[in-house]
């Protein structure tokens, strides 16, 4: 039985090149983390599978925490040598795990980008509104922010899902999920605009169903919006890291740190599950602490 590790390591490696089939980027992932780990143990002079245990393996961890490592970095690490021993163990080459009692470092849920309520007032002012593709794209931003919506609701709104006296919008989400929603004011005005004389003149006559039309009566794509995001962003000199998701984003957010309870952003977001609703209360934790900060004598 060899136990010399890299002799396990070339082993373990031929197995999920023959056996697994995986890209090749995948396989220089493992190797390149199974080599950190090898390089490590080097240093402590261990080179027999035997000498590995959970002491080696936390110091081993300790160690990529101390050159920096992220924990989603430690995380893969770990992940990595967690498939060498699982296969190892299978084939009877090791005895004892040495990850048994090792847990995974929680990577945490890394907190969503958002814009300002300023940002967002500037990224709808760099539309021009003389134009009839301005004002659709006002519009459509509009919506998106002051609804919360993916931009798969967005594209795919219908004339029969907008109830622009009672300003709410019927949105078809994930899972056939129906929800109304309302939209906001601002939202509303400009939408009544595009349906007034911009659409009209845009469709030349054509028949549509779509609230929002390109060329043809055909709805937006999700790549069009994107780039209109991008063109606005640039103009407005924001962040070239917003996206059409930022907005709503900073829609829960601002709901949020305006006092609007959780269990009401989570219906509008139309989120199954509160759970993921939350993790914009962490946003808002943030921002109360910054304004905490700012103006609190004693700060």
């Amino acid at each position: 039985m060899p136990q010399h590790l890299d002799e396990l390591i070339e082993i373990y490696l031929d197995f999920i090149v023959i056996e697994k089939g995986l890209a090749s980027n995948s396989i220089e992932a493992y190797s390149a983390d199974l080599k950190a780990f090898t390089d490590f143990l080097e240093r402590k002079e261990i080179t027999d599978m035997r000498d590995i245990d959970a002491t080696v393996i936390m110091a081993w961890l300790l160690h990529m925490t101390r050159k920096g490592l992220s924990r989603k970095s430690r995380a893969r690490h770990l992940i990595t040598l967690r498939g060498f021993y699982k296969y190892l163990a299978g084939e009877k080459l090791v005895k004892a795990n040495a990850l048994k009692d090792i847990t995974i470092p929680k990577t945490g849920q890394s907190l969503p980008k958002i814009m300002s309520i300023s940002d967002v007032e500037a990224l709808i002012n760099a539309g021009d509104l003389k134009k009839k593709n301005g004002i659709r794209n006002v519009a459509m931003i509009e919506i998106m922010y002051g609804a919360g919506l993916r931009v798969s609701e967005l594209i795919s709104l219908k004339l029969m899902d907008m109830d622009l006296d009672a300003g709410l919008v019927r949105v078809m989400g994930k899972g056939a999920k129906e929800r109304i929603v309302p939209m906001g004011n601002q939202a509303r005005q400009t939408t009544l605009e595009w349906l007034a004389s911009a659409r009209p003149a845009m469709l030349k006559g054509i028949a549509s169903d779509y609230l929002f039309v390109a060329r043809a009566g055909k709805p937006l794509t999700r790549q069009a919006f994107w780039k209109i995001i991008k063109q606005y962003s640039k103009l407005a000199g924001l962040s070239p890291q917003i996206t059409p998701h930022t907005l709503r984003h900073s829609f829960a957010t601002h709901l949020l740190e305006g006092g609007a309870d959780l269990r009401s952003v989570q219906m509008m977001l139309g989120h199954s599950d509160i759970s993921t609703t939350q993790i914009y209360t962490h946003i808002s934790k943030e921002y109360l602490v910054k304004m905490h900060q700012s103006f609190h004598p004693r700060s």
